[in-house]
């Protein structure tokens, strides 16, 4: 079964994250420069303080209009981050992420981020599963 830590080796390792001391504005920026949907709020160390998405970045502008930008990220971050470890299988990801209604789930080992996994990565992988078990039918139909 395909696991979290499978997932990682296959993209970019890179994790984008922001600062306790980063504004709304500093997101928006940051979101818009690498071009994703969610920005993981960690430490120095890397440890986990918050995740801001473009949902939660939405939710401000229309409860307090655009000044929400201008305040620091943790008014504006889900603090009560779900997280996975590399371990867990796709079919676990695509349940979490399912019944928290979001779309990016921070992978941790030892406390410390070492990366993310987006509702694009589970579906690219599941594409590629499919058509693999696709050739292989087609390859057990044809030596038949």
């Amino acid at each position: 079964m395909m696991t979290v830590k499978n997932i990682l080796v296959n993209k970019d390792s890179q994790v984008f994250t922001l600062s306790l001391e980063a504004t709304g504005m500093d997101a928006v920026n940051a979101l818009t420069r690498h071009n994703i949907g969610a920005l993981v709020v960690a430490s120095a160390d890397k440890t986990i303080e918050g995740i801001v998405s473009e949902r939660d970045i939405v939710r401000a502008i229309g409860q307090r209009g655009a000044d929400a930008l201008d305040g620091p990220i943790s008014e504006l971050m889900t603090k009560k981050v779900r997280t996975c470890t590399e371990d867990a299988t796709v079919p676990e990801l695509m349940g979490t992420m399912t019944e928290g209604r979001f779309r990016h789930l921070p992978v941790e080992r030892d406390g410390k981020l070492v990366g993310v996994i987006s509702i694009g990565d589970i579906v690219k992988h599941r594409i590629a599963e499919i058509e693999r078990e696709a050739e292989d039918i087609r390859t057990y139909i044809a030596s038949a």
